[in-house]
């Protein structure tokens, strides 16, 4: 049989129906305000009260009535009895943020008074409600204050404890299931050096820690032997996760069954993509769940996890999108990218300069942890030369 994998799918194109064929998590769960850090809204916040609720002074000063210190100038200062209470001729001490007196209309600045015994010299006027902030002024009571789907940052955090929110309702993580395959891994547990012809199991680790990172929950399997029924079974066993990522077996040789594998349960939505590294990867659908099958060597494994597997996790998850971190930088040597591939160039960062490192040898994985970003060159363009500036997508 002819293994040579013929087809290569656009990127943008395999990427475009495998989201399409993926549906938004619809369950949900109740959360503490302190974890919801980087959970997503499934319900739209309304204000349960005004913030502030009093009315408070934007200064250190002292509240006053304006009409007492009308006119006030230099030439014409004006005298006020330091109080306890707001009447006419006395004025308040306040400090930013504290409560000013109802009778009270405006603060005046510290700086701007000068201290007589208990009275206080006055030469400047202020109009009714400077330096006072009125109730709501941050909040308004039913306000909506965070819409469904808005992914919580720590200083949203802040605004719901000032409301009194002690939990919200978010959408639940993803579960992805994480299925190494391959007659030559050994679980990562053993600390010893493999023996030859063996490999740590380090793509498993490797694809948990990202899609926690992203958002979701890993879930880790065992490693699974290059055997058609045995590939079946994992998948089968794991057909309750939101989304499957299979490492290994997806490109042509004899023991290379996951793709097939996959067609049989469900549906091969492309198998062969314009990606360097990364061409075997194949993606699908299992019972409406979504299956990233990546290819083994780990460059190119990782460089699919993030061309397909963090738009699927976002999607699975209803975690907004957001755009990559990238930084201008100047080539410091020559690019070269094969032509009708998007190549994900690795590259080391030297202040404003880009080093080329590496650009193919899909199983050297320290070449991207040496690298601080890629440099992710289109399917038209045949690379680029010393001194181009280029975007640089940083690894996080």
């Amino acid at each position: 049989m002819d293994r040579i994998m013929k087809e290569r799918t656009d990127v943008d194109y395999a990427r475009e129906i495998f989201l399409e064929a993926i549906e938004p998590l619809k369950r949900t769960e109740r959360s503490g305000i302190v974890k919801c850090v980087g959970r997503v809204l499934s319900t739209s916040i309304l204000a349960p009260r005004n913030v502030p609720h009093y009315r408070r002074s934007a200064m250190d000063g002292f509240a006053v009535r304006s009409v007492d210190i009308m006119g006030a100038s230099s030439t014409n200062p004006v005298m006020l009895q330091v109080s306890k209470e707001i009447e006419e001729g006395t004025c308040v001490p306040v400090s930013t943020g504290s409560y000013v007196p109802d009778e009270a209309d405006a603060v005046l600045m510290l700086e701007d008074t000068i201290a007589i015994g208990d009275m206080i010299e006055v030469r400047v006027q202020v109009h009714p409600g400077k330096n006072v902030g009125d109730i709501g002024e941050d909040v308004r009571k039913n306000e909506i204050i965070f819409n469904k789907g808005h992914l919580s940052r720590p200083c949203d955090i802040a605004v719901l404890a000032s409301l009194g929110i002690a939990e919200v309702t978010v959408y639940s993580r993803p579960v992805v299931a994480i299925i190494p395959t391959g007659n030559d891994l050994i679980p990562l547990q053993d600390h010893e050096v493999p023996p030859p012809g063996k490999t740590l199991n380090i793509n498993s680790l490797m694809i948990g820690l990202y899609v926690k990172k992203w958002g979701a929950e890993p879930r880790y399997c065992g490693i699974v032997p290059e055997h058609r029924e045995h590939i079946r079974e994992a998948l089968i066993r794991n057909l309750d996760a939101d989304l499957i990522v299979i490492s290994g077996g997806t490109s042509v040789g004899e023991q290379d069954y996951v793709p097939d594998v996959v067609a049989s349960l469900g549906k091969k939505l492309v198998h062969g993509v314009g990606l360097s590294p990364g061409k075997p990867t194949a993606l699908g659908t299992i019972n409406d769940v979504p299956v990233l099958c990546m290819p083994g060597y780990p460059a190119a494994g990782l460089v699919a996890l993030f061309a397909f597997g963090k738009t699927a996790i976002r999607k699975t998850g209803n975690i907004p999108d957001t755009p990559e971190v990238s930084v201008k930088a100047r080539l410091a040597g020559k690019i070269n990218s094969r032509e009708g591939y998007v190549s994900y160039a690795r590259v080391i960062l030297e202040g404003n300069t880009a080093r080329p490192l590496m650009t193919a040898g899909a199983g050297i994985l320290s070449s991207i942890a040496k690298s601080g970003g890629f440099v992710i060159i289109p399917p038209n363009v045949e690379g680029y030369e010393e001194g181009d500036e280029v975007d640089v997508v940083l690894i996080e």
